[in-house]
């Protein structure tokens, strides 16, 4: 065998993830998991017996390519109610397995080497890996502390002439920032005056706080024609395991994910699909009741934080927090987590390896705030051993 070595190298700076080795020290450790964003409960019983129904039923073999046609008419319709957005079933949606598979596909379907793709930062780290996998290239604008929100100028400079696609993740992960109406135009104006694509990431659409709307960016003047949809089950309804996603938008644009999604896991997920369909037409008072359960998390974690000194601002949406934690004599936040399991038994994730220079973010901490309640308090008094010895 060569000496050459076994992973290109454009892969290199992804070979292991922040996720994996947090999640890894939880388990060696038996702490608390506010790591990793997933739920410790299930989903809403209406739809986990809905895929009960479908295995039993016997949906349990390939679906169509695109996803079944109960689902994708599920998602239009859905488009439809909370948004205004008329997608056509059958050429302006594709369901993919999960919101991962779908940005990717994107990104692969429409960038190369040598285009641009801008994203804001800090970012999830599957963007980087993805604009990797594709051979273009990262370029970044930064949401800064404590609100998360962005300088329109360099929103504007950022987008040159080698600009491919936009990629905006609102509500955004792991800031918990959602983009206002004033923002999103920013947004619009710039990609409509360059006239470049937009990849949307609204996996926490439904999961804001406070009375804050998630505003799509497909309903701005000129962005529906430009603007690829991505968006999934997991999140919505506390099934982050049945990797249920889907993206949706221009058929031309739809197409071209699909032409790369079919060579990625081509279909799966079948008696899911089923129950997502069903999930998507629940009246509202289901997602809300999931969506004030997290709420109530939300405030749980912010106030135990709170209570050891860090100065905390209420994310708007998703399942996290993020958090300076300087004031607590941090001065590298990779450091902080990864000794932190073993000092108070609670798991955290570095927000400094989701930006470009881990400069900007070094000492910020996210905290996911998707567990039971006792489990948040718990974790809370875990935390008071920082301060109080």
């Amino acid at each position: 065998m060569s000496d050459r070595p076994l992973l290109v190298e454009r892969m290199e700076p992804f070979r292991s993830s922040i996720f994996a080795e947090m999640s890894a020290l939880a388990v060696a450790t038996g702490a608390i998991n506010l790591g990793q964003g997933f739920p410790d409960t299930d989903g809403p019983t209406q739809v986990v017996e809905a895929a009960v129904a479908a295995l039993r039923a016997g949906h349990n073999q390939y679906p169509p390519g695109a996803g079944i046609p109960d689902l994708r008419a599920a998602v239009a319709r859905h488009q439809r109610r909370h948004y205004g957005i008329e997608v056509d079933p059958d050429t302006s949606v594709q369901i993919t397995m999960g919101a991962s598979e779908a940005l990717v596909a994107a990104i692969l379907a429409l960038c190369g080497p040598g285009d641009e793709v801008v994203v804001f930062e800090p970012y999830f780290d599957l963007y980087a890996a993805a604009v990797a996998l594709a051979g273009a290239t990262l370029r970044t604008v930064t949401l800064r502390a404590p609100e998360y929100g962005f300088d329109p100028d360099e929103f504007r400079a950022a987008i040159g002439e080698r600009t491919r696609l936009v990629l905006v993740n609102s509500p955004h992960n792991p800031t918990g920032h959602v983009f206002g109406s004033e923002e999103c135009a920013v947004i619009a104006d710039a990609c409509v005056d360059a006239d470049v694509l937009v990849l949307t990431d609204e996996v926490y659409e439904h999961l804001t706080f406070d009375g804050v709307r998630h505003v799509p960016l497909a309903t701005l003047p000129g962005m529906a024609e430009r603007t690829l949809t991505v968006s999934s089950a997991g999140k919505t309804f506390s099934v982050t395991g049945w990797k249920v996603g889907w993206v949706s938008g221009p058929p031309e644009l739809v197409a071209a994910v699909r032409a790369v999604k079919q060579h990625l896991t081509y279909s799966g997920g079948t008696p899911f699909q089923f129950a997502i369909a069903h999930a998507l037409e629940l009246p509202d008072e289901v997602v809300a009741g999931v969506r004030s359960s997290l709420q109530h998390q939300r405030d749980l974690l912010c106030d135990g934080l709170a209570a050891i000194g860090l100065d905390v601002v209420r994310p708007s949406g998703t399942y996290f927090v993020t958090v300076d934690v300087a004031p607590l004599g941090v001065s590298d936040g990779v450091d902080f987590c990864r000794t932190l399991p073993e000092r108070v038994g609670v798991v955290a994730v570095p927000v400094q390896v989701f930006f470009g220079d881990p400069e900007d973010g070094r000492t910020l901490v996210r905290f996911a705030f998707c567990k039971r309640p006792e489990v948040i308090s718990e974790a809370a008094d875990r935390l008071r051993r920082l301060v109080d010895g």
